[in-house]
């Protein structure tokens, strides 16, 4: 049956639930012709190392929400549940759910890799704006993953609570540079999916003249490879995938 409304696919994104950065950034990033189809990610619990735990612990409420409702590609926007639960989780969880929605089901975290991989990047410099323990726990993930992170570079939140971070502007990401980036580095990372980084790509890669990824970045960009478009990552001339300001 032909749709009315997104003829170039319908992508399900799973949303943490207080944020507002994930769909402004996936509506600039996806083709015009797709549809987004969110749902959140839900957790009651207290800390944010649980919340970010529970988002996966829930996924089957979340994909719940979804009903009979099919999307063609599902995109996980969470990088931090993927850092606690470790890659083995993570693989199973996806394979759960894309047998469950019958379509690929894909974490910001493994588009990163995914993306650095296309990209030949080893070694990366990260920006990270998370509190400690998350922070460790994401090196640890990408070292793990074969990634070698040479710089590590945060953001004082002042708080535990990573719901500061949808306080952010993309102007916060490019101040967190002001101290320099390793030549060691390849690329830059900027993690999170609740930071706004669309506007800081650019400028960031012009100031270090290297690629800068950020999460939802590689997220949109593995989603389309997923619907089956020959998406574009970096050129000389910077991000590949951007059809509009933010």
């Amino acid at each position: 049956m032909e749709r009315e409304y997104g003829p170039g696919g319908w992508v399900g994104v799973g949303v943490p639930q207080a944020n507002p950065t994930v769909e402004a950034e996936m509506r600039r990033l996806l083709p015009p012709d797709a549809e987004l189809l969110t749902s959140r990610l839900v957790s009651r619990a207290p800390t944010s190392v649980e919340r970010l735990i529970d988002y996966f612990d829930g996924l089957d409420r979340t994909l719940d929400s979804y009903d009979v409702l099919r999307p063609d590609v599902y995109g996980f926007a969470c990088t931090g549940s993927s850092y606690l639960v470790g890659a083995e989780r993570e693989a199973e969880i996806v394979a759960e759910a894309e047998a469950r929605l019958g379509c690929p089901f894909v974490t910001a975290a493994q588009a990163i890799l995914d993306a650095m991989a296309a990209l030949a990047v080893e070694r990366v410099a990260l920006l990270a704006p998370y509190p400690a323990d998350i922070v460790e726990a994401g090196v640890a993930f990408w070292r793990a993953a074969g990634l070698s992170v040479v710089q590590i570079m945060t953001i004082d939140l002042g708080s535990q609570d990573t719901r500061r971070i949808y306080g952010l502007r993309s102007a916060d990401a490019l101040a967190a540079l002001d101290g320099g980036v390793s030549d060691e580095a390849e690329a830059l990372l900027m993690s999170g999916t609740g930071m706004p980084t669309l506007a800081a790509l650019a400028p960031a890669a012009d100031r270090i003249g290297r690629p800068v990824l950020s999460s939802n970045y590689c997220l949109a960009w593995a989603l389309r490879r997923a619907l089956g478009e020959d998406a574009g990552l970096w050129s000389a001339d910077g991000p590949g995938l951007l059809r509009a300001a933010p």
